[in-house]
């Protein structure tokens, strides 16, 4: 029987594999598994667990609710995890032994990040309390359907939406409770006026760390500062000085060092990810990779894994070494470092790591691993010598009957001597001396990174026929600080040509491409692109732009991060007009004739619909060809974890408008 492509509808079948969790033994893993539920038309996730003796897999939780973020207590006895079962999300604890899961938290705006007390009769979690409000108010599990008294909404900070939340409520703030596991007494660790973020709890017992931004005036601040709360004086020091954005700590075993990630505000938001090490002990801090040039951290561009998630720093037993992600050339890669600054790659592959749980001892670890042509798996892999093993195969038996399209990497040099790095996707069937049209992603950001994971919008193309190339300008991440760095202040500039160069390197390697039959495509600075280049080139035969950007001086007051953003990557305020509508593709719009599809989210923050608004009514009032597509209860990451139904909706939008005009 002859296999068939990808299409839009297997987002149905496929499931997605994610958060590994060791035991503190080492010997047993939990995870999250995700699919969509075709009568609920929603995503469900469970737990699984799987004993590396036997590599037998047996789901942990069930029912068709959200069941994530699951946390080993110290002694591998129980595990907590969050679960939307109740309504909102709330945390509980299920014993290894079996039985029925306990809810130990009854937050009356949910619960979320459960850390253990280092003797696991306590955990730790975050919490949105309103004012007047404490960790001890109950949720009323009001019913889902009840309608909100409408009420006016008083807004004085700047900051007073965010994509995903919608407008938001000026009086509630994150903060960081503790509960004890068998008698439920609640304890409230911080108050007041601004968000405390929960981040981890030391061995020995003594501090708990945590994030909070100390500026009185938020609307101008930027920085994450790291703090150690005291257990016994219920006191807070600063470990970080307000000069950058600091996260994800994690502590050495034997509580002396405190590893996070961070970066000072050097190039603003393009700059590095990095190590840092506090000393307890000696008091100091100290970056370990600076003279590293790839950033710490996760920044793939990718559509299909559902809470994915990496640790910071997973310490070895010694407490003197460890290990962590970084992003570099298309892939994520693990790194070895300790604690006297040494740096080196162990796992550099053509993949996408986008989960890691570290044995301490044996310094073998967990990973979910995604490819091109696999959307995602676990595997056990010996950091020392870097050997793997496949512990799931989720998607195997689907995948047996789908013919995938794998991609090979091409370099050339462009300007300024960069090297420009991109992937080529033949279509499926692909044979010999037959033209295809060609589709052009661009990727969103700008300081993302296409590379080695599964996509499945690329797939969906591929199957009907078309080539595909995507690629990383100038702007992307894993090339260095300067690659990075060099978008800023010249969007539409430099970047435009290094895409237009790759688009000219492709049809003269590839000789199966059809030069006439062009297409372009992507989503945010993606679709700020696919924008620019339409009012810039009619080489293009169809576009589609997503969740785009289309007017610099409107996306200024209108986004959910437009004055900030538009200062830090555009280089302008409202002060200079004239170059902020230089860098607008809404300015070029008279010189588009590329036929146009516009899609976007009603509830997208972070890229108003207004962007696109502005846009279809500019290109319509000349009768230029388009179309504009509005996807309802959908915000900036409709692509990603957007409702189901609308995701292949998407899909079939991109795929239709594609054949209609270059088949």
């Amino acid at each position: 029987m002859m296999k068939s492509g990808i299409i839009e509808q297997d987002l149905y079948e496929l499931q997605s594999v994610a958060n590994p969790q060791l035991s503190p033994g080492g010997k047993e893993v939990l995870f999250v598994k995700t699919h969509i539920d075709k009568e609920k038309k929603d995503y469900v996730s469970n737990l699984f667990y799987i004993g590396l003796e036997d590599r037998i897999i047996r789901q942990w939780t069930y029912g068709n609710w959200r069941t994530h973020t699951p946390r080993w207590s110290p002694d591998g006895s129980k595990v907590a995890f969050v679960s939307n079962h109740s309504g909102e999300s709330q945390i509980y604890v299920l014993y290894k032994t079996g039985g029925e899961a306990k809810q130990i938290t009854f937050c009356k705006n949910g619960a979320e990040n459960p850390v253990w007390s280092p003797d696991g009769s306590r955990l730790a979690f975050s919490a949105v309390l309103g004012k007047g409000e404490t960790i001890q108010n109950r949720a009323d599990h009001k019913k889902k359907d009840e309608k909100k008294e409408a009420k006016p909404v008083e807004v004085e900070k700047m900051k007073y939406k965010a994509n995903g939340k919608d407008l938001l409520d000026s009086g509630q703030f994150k903060q960081i409770g503790i509960v004890t596991i068998e008698s439920g007494e609640m304890e409230q660790i911080t108050e007041g006026e601004r968000d405390y973020e929960l981040d981890s709890w030391s061995p020995d017992g003594k501090y708990i760390a945590y994030l909070a931004d100390p500026a009185a005036d938020q609307d101008f601040s930027f920085t994450l500062d790291l703090f150690l709360y005291n257990a016994e004086t219920k006191h807070s020091r600063a470990v970080t000085s307000g000069t950058g954005v600091f996260y994800q700590s994690s502590w050495s075993p034997d509580s002396r060092y405190l590893s996070f990630l961070g970066e000072e505000d050097e190039f603003k938001n393009a700059t590095h990810t990095k190590v840092w090490l506090y000393d307890r002990k000696k008091q100091t801090l100290k970056c370990l990779t600076s003279d590293l040039d790839v950033p710490a951290g996760d920044f793939v561009a990718a559509d299909f894994q559902q809470g994915a998630s990496l640790p910071g720093a997973e310490w070895a037993a010694d407490s003197e070494s460890f290990y962590f992600i970084a992003t570099a050339r298309g892939g994520t890669a693990a790194y070895y470092g300790n604690v006297n600054g040494e740096i080196h790659p162990v796992m550099l592959e053509k993949q996408y790591i986008y989960g890691l749980s570290l044995n301490k001892e044996t310094h073998q670890a967990v990973a979910a691993i995604s490819t091109p042509v696999m959307p995602g798996e676990l595997f056990l892999v010996d950091l020392q010598n870097g050997t793997k093993q496949q512990l799931t195969n989720v998607n195997g038996d689907f995948l047996q009957d789908r013919t995938l399209a794998d991609v090979e990497s091409f370099t050339f040099t462009g300007n300024d001597d960069y090297t420009i790095e991109g992937w080529m996707m033949r279509p499926a069937g692909f044979e010999e001396g037959k033209k295809y049209p060609l589709i052009l992603e661009v990727h969103g950001g700008p300081h993302a990174m296409y590379g080695y994971a599964y996509f499945h919008e690329f797939q969906v193309l591929a199957a009907r026929g078309f080539a595909v190339m995507f690629m990383n300008p100038r702007g992307s991440l894993g090339y260095g600080q300067k690659f990075v760095n060099a978008v800023r202040g010249d969007y539409g500039g430099k970047d435009y040509q290094d895409i237009m160069d790759a688009v000219d390197y492709v049809l003269e390697h590839y000789d199966f491409i059809d030069a006439e039959k062009l297409g372009v495509t992507g989503g945010s600075y993606g679709g700020f692109m696919t924008n620019w280049i339409v009012g810039h080139t009619n080489r293009f035969k169809a576009a589609v732009t997503q969740r785009s950007i289309s007017n610099w001086i409107s996306f200024y007051g209108v986004s959910d991060i437009g004055y900030y953003f538009t200062e830090w990557q555009i280089l302008a305020d409202l002060g200079e007009p004239e170059k902020l509508w230089k860098h607008s593709p809404l300015a070029y719009a008279d010189k588009i004739e590329t036929p146009l599809l516009i899609l976007h989210g009603e509830e997208d923050h972070r890229c108003p619909i207004e962007q696109a608004e502005q846009l279809f009514i500019a290109l319509k009032r000349q009768h230029k060809e388009t179309k504009f597509i509005r996807f309802p209860q959908s915000n900036h990451e409709l692509s990603r974890s957007g409702k189901p139904e609308l995701r292949i909706s998407r899909l079939a939008y991109i795929k239709n408008w594609f054949i209609q005009y270059l088949k």
